[in-house]
């Protein structure tokens, strides 16, 4: 969507705030010899508090509040009572969700507990290169340059980037225009962001894997290598000077 009003902004602030929160909360809750059905419930209960409805539930049917993929899960991972979190584990949470109308969408990677099986690194080149891309994002540039940006950083760091999993516009609903917005460069994407739209930049970042495969759930997309990836996501409105960063609630 575009900001076109004050309340369009006050309606993506207020909600953005709330998945921002809802997230950093589930983070500092999740605990070694937790269900993820046991943490989904807990998010699912933050969001009714402040008025929310969670967004893949909504908009898809998604059987749980928020998506959490653990390990060599990585993204849409489905809450389940059978997976109990352990020290070490690579966890990402997404927390995405609806008020008044208003869609917002983050998430983060973790490490539970003591990082006994060095994940560190990952998540913290993650976090890094997403702040450090979202800095960069001015109205008017091309989107492909910022998937370069990622690219090259996570490079960097030795690592590489998932080619099949994309941020996205975001506002009047969970996956609005423009509908790709890549980690990595894709020459043919010639689309730029627009002044005062408001898009989930996301980085996929990998110790080894550059795509994911369905897991068979019909939602989980999880490394066939065993690769892990570090996934970090905030929901922005674009502007000629830096980006608001809308999630900063969520502390990543």
């Amino acid at each position: 969507m575009s900001i076109e009003s004050g309340k369009d902004l006050a309606g993506m602030q207020a909600i953005s705030e709330v998945v921002g929160m809802v997230l950093k909360q589930m983070q500092q809750y999740a605990q070694p010899g937790m269900s993820t059905r046991e943490l989904d419930n807990y998010g699912g209960g933050l969001l009714r508090k402040h008025g929310a409805r969670p967004a893949p539930k909504l908009m898809y049917g998604f059987p749980g509040h928020t998506c959490i993929s653990v390990n060599h899960d990585v993204a849409h991972g489905i809450p389940s009572p059978n997976v109990i979190l352990q020290e070490g584990d690579l966890i990402n949470v997404d927390v995405s969700a609806e008020r008044n109308g208003y869609f917002s969408d983050n998430g983060g990677s973790f490490v539970l507990g003591n990082d006994i099986h060095h994940h560190n690194k990952l998540v913290n080149a993650s976090k890094r290169i997403l702040r450090a891309a979202i800095d960069r994002i001015r109205a008017g540039m091309r989107i492909a340059e910022i998937g370069r940006y990622i690219e090259t950083e996570a490079r960097k760091e030795g690592f590489t980037v998932i080619k099949n999993l994309v941020g996205h516009g975001v506002g009047r609903s969970l996956h609005e225009a423009p509908f790709e917005i890549p980690c990595w460069y894709d020459r043919t994407n010639t689309a730029r962001f627009k002044k005062n739209g408001v898009v989930a930049i996301e980085t996929f970042i990998s110790t080894k894997a550059t795509a994911v495969v369905e897991k068979g759930d019909g939602w989980t997309y999880m490394t066939r290598d065993g690769s892990y990836v570090a996934q970090h996501e905030h929901t922005i409105v674009v502007t000629d000077e830096q980006p608001l960063i809308l999630t900063e609630a969520n502390g990543i």
